[in-house]
């Protein structure tokens, strides 16, 4: 790692690429892990202050006025753009040079065009910002069986390239950037919320966007340090010399659990082949663990992973040139999205909490909410509904993000455990396998982290049926608590799809009839109801192809090897 260049490092999850960075995220990661509930009393960023900020002594101070400020550039640069897009006078706070890493991004053409679809980038900026596009892409289960598929996570894309086109749009939509800026505090008045970064400059805005990840300080003020309910740790690197280099996998599950220091772990791959090069090759190894004394460290991780990639990619170390190192944390919280528990701030992407317990990055997540949160909170800053019980309905309780958990909870390895070691492999592959049986309307969707009702009623029904033995170690593995809490998210799954279905269209004819306040808060139920069923999830949506670009219509592929 030393002797890899780390000029490309960015801001974000994953954007240090140093042994140096490493040491530091272990001493991170190591404080969570700690025998305490919270790791550390937290910074207070935030504070009220009673009055109007036009008649305070700081009024005189400020640099520069918005509608809307937002903390946070490598990710909140999207959500800036499409604000923009709305006419609303936005800036960007970013502490770094406001650029994205070097390492592809695998992603899938759906998710690029939601950028489309919110005017952050026309069609035209998918073709360049694209660095490769692979097919088919492999579900594989070690000693097992393989489940091959496609289009799905079947792009690379350069983040470099596209958070540069998006700057770029922000600009010349007259937006304003302040990189090298770090944020010193934030102080809520009666009519604006008012930023103080580091360097002294003060700035003024209707309201703050907290775009700044898994480590906001503003998140870890409102969490007050909680330590997180689970993490999924990822290393990986990308390497030149791949001779077979045309697939992909979206996940490939271990056949063991294995023992690492002092604890347990499951590990799961994803494999993709990068732009840089025509032998270059992206490689995660990744695994969910409970933070607690004794988990390993991600050195230990890259330990395990250097011995079985070659293994799992069928090389050897000696025929690659590591190009790159790649690893992070992302914590998550049960209690996820995040409502807003402070006036004029709203926390967005991984500060929310939105992406799914079982990914690692919110990428997908942050463009599947796009469209919902940019119509939100242009609607609540016209409307000046930015009260945190207003802003609140902009981070909604999800059942399906929710429901999420018992699958993470399932994949999570026990240093005691009453199951056998094969168990986590054994059951994502009926679970897999159950879903390829019930088509493309099934696993699709769930390969893109986006729980639905119908088809998870289907898949479990399934599972029971052709492999009925399994239930029990299901209770031994993730316990009858989590099971009881689970089984009320799924039931609000289901009840969430019934309004979504049968009740949202009774309402939305008469919705623009109402006073300004109950159409804004009755837009934001039924946007609860939909996005919260999965409902937001379309077939057609993911297919959309760009035929002037050359790009073939989607054939779908569902065969077991």
């Amino acid at each position: 790692m030393e002797s890899i260049s780390v000029s490309g490092e960015a801001g974000g999850a994953g954007g240090a690429l140093s042994y140096n960075a490493l040491k530091r995220l272990d001493q991170v990661w190591s404080s969570i892990c700690s025998a305490q509930s919270a790791v550390q009393e937290p910074k207070q960023v935030v504070s009220s202050k009673p009055g109007l900020f036009c008649n305070s002594d700081l009024a005189e101070k400020v640099a520069d006025t918005f509608d809307v400020l937002i903390c946070g550039g490598t990710l909140g640069i999207f959500i800036a753009t499409s604000l923009s897009a709305k006419g609303l006078r936005v800036g960007v706070v970013e502490r770094n040079l406001l650029k994205g890493r070097e390492q592809d991004w695998n992603i899938s053409r759906k998710e690029l065009l939601e950028l489309v679809d919110v005017g952050v980038l026309a069609e035209g900026d998918i073709q360049q910002a694209t660095t490769a596009t692979f097919n088919p892409n492999r579900c594989g289960f070690e000693r097992k069986g393989e489940i091959w598929v496609e289009d799905i996570l079947n792009l690379g894309v350069s983040p470099a390239k596209l958070i540069e086109t998006v700057k770029e749009r922000f600009k010349s939509l007259g937006g304003v950037i302040f990189e090298g800026c770090s944020v010193s505090s934030i102080c809520i008045y009666k009519d604006a919320a008012v930023l103080q970064l580091l360097k002294g400059k003060i700035l003024s805005s209707r309201l703050i966007i907290d775009a700044m990840g898994n480590f906001s300080p503003v998140v870890k003020q409102i969490r007050s340090g909680r330590k997180p309910d689970g993490v999924c740790l990822v290393v990986g690197s990308c390497c030149r010399g791949f001779e077979e280099n045309s697939t992909s996998d979206v996940i490939y599950s271990s056949a063991e659990v294995k023992p690492v220091g002092e604890s347990k772990a499951h590990y799961f791959w994803e494999a993709f082949p990068a732009g840089s090069g025509p032998t270059d090759r992206t490689t995660y190894m990744f695994t969910y663990v409970d933070p607690h004394p004794g988990c390993p460290k991600l050195e230990e991780l890259l330990e395990d992973y250097w011995n079985l990639m070659p293994n799992y990619q069928g090389v050897s170390l000696d025929d690659l040139e590591i190009l790159r190192v790649i690893f992070g944390i992302f914590p998550t919280y049960r209690d996820s999205p995040l409502p807003a528990a402070f006036d004029r701030v709203l926390q967005f992407g991984d500060a929310s909490g939105i992406q799914s317990p079982v990914s690692f990055g919110g990428f997908g997540s942050l463009t599947r909410h796009l469209g919902r949160l940019t119509t939100g909170i242009h609607e609540a800053i016209s409307g000046d509904f930015l009260d945190c019980n207003n802003l609140s309905l902009l981070n909604p309780y999800m059942p399906n993000l929710s429901a999420s958990w018992l699958f993470q909870r399932a994949m999570s390895a026990k240093k005691e455990s009453a199951v056998s070691p094969d168990f986590i492999n054994d059951l994502l592959y009926v679970n897999f396998q159950s879903m390829q049986r019930l088509g493309e309307p099934v696993l699709r969707p769930f390969l893109q982290d986006v729980i639905q009702f119908g088809p998870l009623v289907k898949t479990l029904g399934l599972v029971m049926l052709t492999k009925p033995q399994i239930i029990p170690s299901i209770f031994k593995q993730v316990g009858v608590s989590v099971l009881l809490d689970w089984s009320g998210h799924f039931s609000m799954l289901g009840y969430y799809t019934f309004l979504s279905t049968f009740i949202d269209p009774v309402i939305r004819p008469f919705i623009n009839a109402f006073p300004a306040k109950s159409m804004f808060k009755w837009k934001r139920q039924l946007e609860a109801w939909k996005y919260g069923a999965g409902l937001d999830y379309t077939l057609s949506h993911s297919k959309r192809t760009k035929s002037d670009a050359g790009t073939r219509t989607s054939t779908e592929t569902w065969s077991k090897v």
